[in-house]
């Protein structure tokens, strides 16, 4: 038995195994793909938070890979999207079918378990062009050969994959904040998690038989704090928040402003039919065609719209509050304007958490200096 419900990426309803049941409030990530390095910075924080027992030595709640060429675990996307088949879109409306709607007989999702070996080479790929740099080759935009780090974790969907394959019902999404979580209680290893999810960020620990995945690190969520991947990101590529009803979306939110408002923060592979929760910003440097193909048929607005983001305070203003405090944003305002502006996060009451310069300001420090007695080799 399956429930029609509402997927607002597809612009249209679908089967799910359960009754459409949203959350209060929805969290949410926003990734930059323009700014990220790939140094695992992340990797690294999820790594040393929360899997490093006996059991979790393959498990990657987050991780970065390059695409077109990396996998974690081994061709995880380029496997389902083949049994997929066709994913059409008529305007932004999906016309194709979701894994929900082309799961084989006896079977509620299409999905396919990894094999062990699959998840023996996170950093596969890794700076890997499309092809090779020949002789005399340039950079244009878009680049060609091109190559941009896609980082992952575990997206909290609103029509978890995992919850509808789960024999045991022993993941649940909370209806506070929407965060997927997995009873251990209940789990009895049946793995079916790991088969069902399409974006293979469940994983089986043979220590304990028990799945586990991310757990958006809600300890710290609960207190007001951003995730761990978030904090320690360097390249300040990511925003945590919450995300509001796409029909009812705040413009002073800034995850909504992102998603609901510009929508230059894009869903991973949309057509699996998840609703997933984490927003990636497109990069730049890519075919439109294999942008498209990861984040949907919004992906070409979107790109066009970061590359006038000089142009519009309120914007630059949302990207800049990116990775630049660890509390949770939950609403965001500009000051004055693009040259002496700035932009201001609030909390949950209301109150100032943080202020950022629109533009950054330059000094000019005295050549040589008087104090010392020396000589600056840089003066800005």
């Amino acid at each position: 038995m399956s429930y029609m419900v509402n997927n607002w990426q597809l612009k249209r309803k679908m089967p799910y195994k359960y009754a459409e049941a949203r959350p209060k409030k929805q969290v949410a990530w926003i990734f930059d793909t323009n700014k990220c390095i790939a140094c695992q910075t992340c990797t690294l924080a999820c790594k040393n938070a929360w899997t490093s027992g006996k059991g979790q030595e393959y498990m990657w709640w987050n991780n970065v890979e390059t695409k077109p060429w990396g996998y974690y675990p081994l061709g995880w996307d380029v496997s389902l999207l083949e049994k997929l088949g066709p994913q059409n879109w008529r305007g932004t409306r999906y016309s194709g079918k979701t894994i929900f709607e082309v799961a084989p007989n006896g079977e509620e999702i299409l999905g396919f378990t990894p094999d062990q070996d699959d998840y023996m080479y996170p950093n596969i790929g890794e700076d890997e062009t499309s092809s090779p740099v020949k002789q005399g080759d340039f950079i244009r935009i878009p680049h060609q050969p091109w190559m941009f780090y896609l980082p992952r974790i575990c997206n909290h969907c609103t029509y978890p994959a995992c919850i509808a394959a789960c024999p045991r019902k022993s993941i649940y999404k909370r209806e506070e904040d929407g965060i997927v979580l997995i009873d251990q209680a209940r789990c009895r290893g049946y793995q079916e998690c790991v088969r069902a999810c399409p974006y293979k960020k469940t994983f089986f620990r043979t220590m304990t038989l028990k799945s586990e995945k991310c757990i958006s690190c809600y300890p710290a969520v609960e207190q007001g704090y951003q995730t761990q991947c978030v904090v320690n990101c360097i390249g300040k590529i990511r925003l945590f928040g919450y995300k509001n009803l796409w029909s009812a979306p705040r413009e002073d939110n800034p995850i909504d402003y992102l998603v609901h408002v510009k929508k230059i923060a894009l869903p991973l592979y949309p057509q699996f039919g998840l609703e997933p929760n984490v927003y990636y910003l497109p990069p730049i440097n890519v075919p439109e065609a294999f942008n498209r193909q990861l984040f949907g048929p919004g992906a070409v607005h979107a790109v066009k719209s970061y590359r006038k983001a000089s142009e519009d305070k309120k914007l630059i203003a949302a990207l800049l509050l990116m990775g630049c405090t660890d509390r949770i944003i939950h609403s965001f305002k500009v000051q004055g304007d693009l040259s002496r502006g700035s932009a201001v996060g609030y909390d949950e009451l209301g109150d100032e958490i943080i202020r950022v310069p629109l533009q950054e300001p330059v000094v000019v420090r005295k050549l040589h200096d008087e104090e010392r007695d020396v000589y600056r080799i840089s003066i800005t």
